[in-house]
């Protein structure tokens, strides 16, 4: 009942944060919102686009909400996600001539698993060496990011060798598009799988429970004949696995190759949608969806203001702040109650 409230209040918090920072850019509230929203959902072009968008933004800050469940603050989204998009590309090398359903399962099968293996790496540097995984995490998503420039210009390079990109995937081989005229592709379909199983895990499994137990007291977990260690390495594999097959699904269904720019930055900007989805799946889901709309409605917002894509990111900065102004409130209230 508390998550659902504070997922109502995030919501309620985001939609007064847009309108005031349309005002403040000196922008017909009324007008702006109508564009913004016939840019998401006007039409079935529109539609994809916000579908597309919510899918990369949605798995990772899943991923990152198990994590952060279980105390692993993995920060590490971005390079997980690179890895598991990097992790397809080579799948595709191999497997290219088996035809397109089985590289689609051995590729998100293997992006899956090599977004959990980083991710995992870090848990490990953490929980066996005293790395802090928020450290590690971090340095992980720049080695990655220059490891992708590295690998488009050497091993993952098309066949010509002329451009700093990767062998673009066949039509067959990509993910179907139900409708060839929009962006949405079956891969979209992972999403509500993914919330539904994340949530279910979560609250309703013995698993889930014991995960987040492990965030609030791994004294009290060890206790009861845990392994705190154990608990987190697996938290940290499911949540790189989660990123890691984002990665995949984009390279597979709408990018069709990977070069310096595949990635959008959705790892990064997957830190606040968990934070303003209060850690739970559905609020995760319902803050991937604002997002990505934002990002696919401003594409008409600038077609008739000055306003970009970029204001999307000025509510989520102004989302964050406020986020932690409250949580600093909370918390003084809470302590000046005790005394």
């Amino acid at each position: 009942m508390k998550e659902a409230l504070l997922v109502l209040a995030a919501g309620a918090g985001l939609a007064l944060l847009l309108v005031l920072t349309l005002a403040a850019f000196g922008q017909d509230v009324g007008t702006s919102l109508r564009l913004l929203a016939d840019g998401a959902f006007g039409d079935k072009y529109g539609i994809g686009r916000t579908a597309v968008r919510a899918c990369p933004l949605i798995l990772c800050a899943l991923g990152l909400t198990v994590a952060w469940r279980a105390g692993m603050y993995n920060i590490g989204g971005e390079g997980q996600y690179l890895t598991g998009a990097v992790a397809g590309g080579f799948i595709y090398q191999v497997v290219s001539g088996v035809g397109p359903v089985v590289f689609h399962v051995v590729g998100l099968l293997g992006a899956a698993a090599a977004g959990a293996g980083l991710a995992w790496f870090a848990g490990w540097l953490e929980v066996k060496r005293g790395v802090q995984v928020v450290i590690s995490t971090i340095l992980m998503n720049f080695i990655v990011l220059k490891l992708v420039e590295w690998l488009v210009r050497g091993p993952l390079q098309e066949p010509n060798g002329l451009l700093p990109t990767s062998e673009r995937l066949s039509r067959e081989m990509m993910l179907a598009r139900p409708d060839p005229q929009t962006d949405f592709h079956i891969g979209i379909w992972v999403v509500p799988i993914a919330i539904l199983a994340t949530w279910f895990w979560l609250y309703r499994t013995r698993a889930g429970f014991l995960n987040r137990a492990v965030g609030e007291n791994q004294h009290a977990v060890r206790a009861a004949g845990q392994k705190p260690a154990h608990l987190r390495l697996r938290a940290m594999m499911i949540s790189g696995a989660l990123c890691g097959l984002a990665g995949g699904i984009d390279y597979m269904g709408w990018a069709g190759q990977i070069s310096d720019g595949f990635s959008q930055e959705w790892g990064f900007i997957a830190i606040p949608v968990a934070l303003l989805g209060a850690l739970n799946p559905f609020g995760v889901a319902a803050a991937g969806v604002y997002f990505a709309a934002l990002f696919a409605g401003s594409k008409e917002l600038e077609r008739f203001s000055q306003l970009d894509s970029s204001v999307v990111l000025v509510v989520q900065a102004a989302a964050v702040l406020g986020i932690v102004w409250a949580a600093s409130w909370m918390k003084n209230r809470q302590q000046g109650g005790s005394e």
